[in-house]
């Protein structure tokens, strides 16, 4: 049978046709159930990881390169603090980067998680082994404690020292509670921290069998229990804002684990009332907030849902998806920009190097598995296709195991990878589990169904029924996907239903050969028959090119390919880009300009490319290259124009450089030295390819340029979408100007000019320029000051 998908996927959901949208998941909002959605389990769960198995794919190499390096990594070195925090020896010495921070330990917990994911996904016996020996040393130090505490975490002391970080509460505990977002008592997102040794725990027990895990999680849970029951709700709302992770997903989940009902109500005390309340009332209030920081907190708020049936929480939950992936979201599935949401609906305005942390996906696909669980929706899979295929897979480099932080989306810019040993951020730590668990979504079941969500080749065992599937496809590059029960124990009319993406206009089914009618509901293509051991249900995607525009620009597009984003080639990230900025894409026919080269996939430009032709290939393979994903669309008349623009913004570069007295590029060593550059609590920093620096409250920076006799003008870069930041410019001791930045002008760069008065260059061949920060604001970051000469 071809399934015709015209009209809307909301028409087809009705009967009467499926969603043919260029955006995939974009098109429709996630309901409590969809239509249609009786013809399919109410509530489906995920096959257990244990029985599927992966065959041949770019997903069981990224779950191979993980394993290697997991089994690299030596345990002892991850636990160092956790045994002097206890007063043990160690056993190994401390890894560096983030380990030798105040956040010293998260990583323990993401490796215990990832270890007994990949013992699970492959059934290794050495990550099991593993697991045992990390879960035993946490008793151990837990017991040396005596009081339930167990983690790894680090305080600095005001003199600068660092001690263990157990230290923090009981001052928290008298209301003593000193945050400033990341920052609580000296200790980096303690809570934060907590939560994942937490859910490592619970992982070691729930994917391996051991008991020992979950005795740990109850006496760490005792533990801070007692910490939030002596805080007033003033005091727990001050120390929730704070970064706490997922730490109420734990509490609830471990109230699940055990029966008991206290550690529920810990887990909904929890609860960042101001983030979370307008949430629950539907109402968007993300736009610069940190965004890795909520979404842990929405999948607790979804589990708590799941155990007390309260409606906020699940409405919350709901609404902050919808509002994520609708509203807040890259054609690559990631979001925020330099860690932070932006403006609804704002995507071409934020296409930087800072683009797409990866633990934002690796949480925003737990919380889409959450809510799936709830009422099954084939578009909430087209997201997770999309972002799996085009984010989680291009922030592991295959060839190493190792992982990016950022997945830049700015033209031109490389994906910088984690070394084995001296970063450990967190989306090391998301990224070990992630490439751990790539079968874990596959395979759906409900009482008498079974639904395949993602095309990715493996084998399965479905108990409820006794049968043996294997799912055999070349897809992304090949639109065919087979499925053979090749064994089945216990035959007889049941339902098979395959999702048809919402990018499909078509979808051939046939079951051994023969076209079948196929139902169709919330996203599916419904098969139920009598099914018999060999039987093979076939489903045929047509893979055609296609053009998906950012919401607020419909002329910065991207281009994709059933569920791949393309990106064209710039050149190998270890040489320098081309100069010649942004690539663009001019032609009436854009898709008739791309012309399909000898593999699946790839394409080059016919006539399209400015400045010239480009080859194109799946973004998420181009680990070693640099890349273009969105691209300005023009005609060629519209391009002409263009022209003109840029030429007359050379000829303002060229008179301003011509009237240039000095020019001081921030953030970069060189300058910075030449200039004899002197701060306190001032950071360099790199946004959109331009370098900076910032002072954070407390802090300046300052450096002298050359001046000459006559007016002067000192002009100032700053990013034109900054939250809310108040400083003082000063010449030698003198305020010249106080700038407040605040979105002055979002998607660019700014100059600000502020008149020198003569008096302060007045027989001088130099001055001193300071940024320094009003109490409780940031000054800058400045992207390049300039001093020049009015124009007469």
């Amino acid at each position: 049978m071809t399934l015709q998908l015209v009209g809307t996927r909301r028409d087809w959901l009705a009967g009467a046709g499926i969603l043919a949208l260029a955006s995939g998941w974009t098109g429709r909002a996630l309901a409590a159930a969809p239509a249609g959605a009786a013809l399919l389990p109410a509530h489906p769960e995920p096959l257990p990881l244990k029985d599927v198995r992966l065959l041949p794919s770019p997903f069981l190499d990224a779950v191979e390169a993980n394993r290697r390096y997991l089994l690299a990594l030596e345990p002892d070195r991850l636990l160092h603090n956790f045994r002097t925090g206890a007063g043990l020896a160690p056993k190994g010495k401390v890894y560096g980067g983030w380990e030798g921070d105040t956040i010293a330990g998260h990583t323990l917990g993401h490796y215990l998680s990832a270890l007994a994911l990949i013992h699970a996904q492959i059934g290794d016996i050495e990550a099991k082994r593993l697991v045992d020996y990390i879960v035993a040393e946490l008793a151990e130090c837990q017991a040396a404690r005596g009081t339930g505490y167990v983690a790894g975490l680090l305080r600095k002391r005001k003199d600068g020292t660092l001690v263990d970080g157990e230290e923090i509460f009981p001052e928290i505990m008298t209301g003593d509670i000193r945050s400033g977002g990341f920052d609580l008592n000296g200790a980096w997102s303690p809570l934060y921290n907590i939560h994942k040794t937490f859910a490592g725990l619970l992982d070691a027990q729930a994917l391996c069998g051991n008991a020992q895990a979950l005795g740990v999680a109850v006496g760490m849970a005792r533990y801070f229990q007692r910490v939030f029951a002596a805080l007033d709700a003033a005091q727990m709302q001050k120390m929730l804002g704070c970064e706490y992770g997922g730490l109420n997903e734990s509490y609830a989940e471990l109230s699940a684990r055990t029966g008991d009902p206290q550690w529920l109500s810990v887990a909904e005390r929890l609860h960042d009332d101001a983030v979370l309340d307008p949430l629950e009332r539907q109402q968007d209030d993300l736009p610069n907030i940190h965004a890795n920081t909520q979404i842990p907190k929405l999948i607790g708020l979804a589990r708590i849902h799941d155990l007390t049936g309260r409606a906020a929480p699940g409405t919350a939950a709901r609404y902050f998806w919808n509002t994520v992936t609708h509203h807040h979201s890259y054609v690559i599935g990631g979001n925020a920009d330099r860690e932070y949401f932006f403006a609804p609906d704002a995507i071409s305005q934020h296409l930087t190097e800072q683009t797409c942390e990866h633990c934002n996906s690796y949480n925003m696909l737990k919380l889409t598995r959450q809510l799936y669980a709830w009422a099954p929706d084939g578009a909430m899979f087209d997201y997770y296709e999309r972002t799996h295929f085009n984010h989680i897979l291009a922030a592991q480099d295959p060839k190493t195991g190792m992982f990016t932080y950022m997945t830049p989306l700015m033209s031109g810019i490389k994906r910088d990878f984690s070394s084995p040993t001296e970063d450990f951020w967190c989306c090391v730590g998301s990224g070990m589990e992630s490439h751990a668990k790539h079968g874990e979504s596959i395979y759906w079941q409900g009482k008498d169904a079974l639904l395949v969500n993602l095309f990715i080749p493996s084998r399965a065992h479905w108990a409820g029924r006794g049968a043996d599937v294997e799912l055999a496809t070349a897809y992304p590059y090949d639109g065919a996907v087979r499925l053979t029960l090749s064994t089945l124990k216990r035959g007889g009319v049941f339902t098979i239903a395959m999702r048809v993406p919402g990018w499909a206009k078509t979808a051939t089914l046939t079951v051994n050969g023969t076209p079948v009618e196929a139902e169709r509901s919330a996203g599916y293509a419904v098969v139920r028959r009598r099914w018999q051991a060999g039987d093979v249900l076939a489903m045929v995607l047509p893979m055609e090119l296609r053009t998906e525009s950012t919401p607020d620009d419909p002329d910065t597009i991207a281009i994709l390919r059933g569920p791949l984003v393309l990106a064209a080639d710039l050149g190998p990230a270890a040489q320098p880009l081309a100069d010649g900025g942004a690539p663009a894409l001019v032609g009436s026919d854009i898709l008739g300009g791309f012309k399909a080269g000898a593999a699946p996939a790839v394409y080059r430009t016919q006539g399209l490319g400015r400045p010239g032709d480009m080859d194109f290939a799946p973004f998420y393979r181009g680990y070693d290259r640099r890349s273009a994903v969105y691209f300005k669309r023009f005609t060629d008349a519209q391009w002409e124009t263009q022209k003109i623009a840029i030429a007359a913004e050379q000829a303002r570069l060229a008179d301003l450089t011509a009237r240039s007295v000095d020019v001081m590029h921030l953030g970069e060593m060189q300058p910075e030295r030449d200039h004899a550059l002197t701060s306190d609590i001032s950071f360099p920093v790199v946004y959109r390819g331009r370098n900076g620096r910032d002072a954070r409250s407390g802090g300046f920076f300052q450096f002298g340029m050359k001046v000459k006799p006559g007016p002067l003008v000192l002009e100032a870069t700053y990013w034109g979408d900054e939250r809310k930041r108040a400083f003082d410019i000063v010449v030698d001791g003198t305020v010249v100007a106080t700038q407040v930045l605040e979105a002055q002008k979002p998607g660019q760069f700014i100059d600000i000019d502020y008149p020198v008065p003569e008096a302060l260059t007045r027989g001088k061949a130099r001055v001193m320029v300071r940024f320094q920060p009003h109490q409780g604001h940031t000054a800058g970051p400045v992207f390049g000051v300039r001093l020049f000469t009015a124009r007469q």
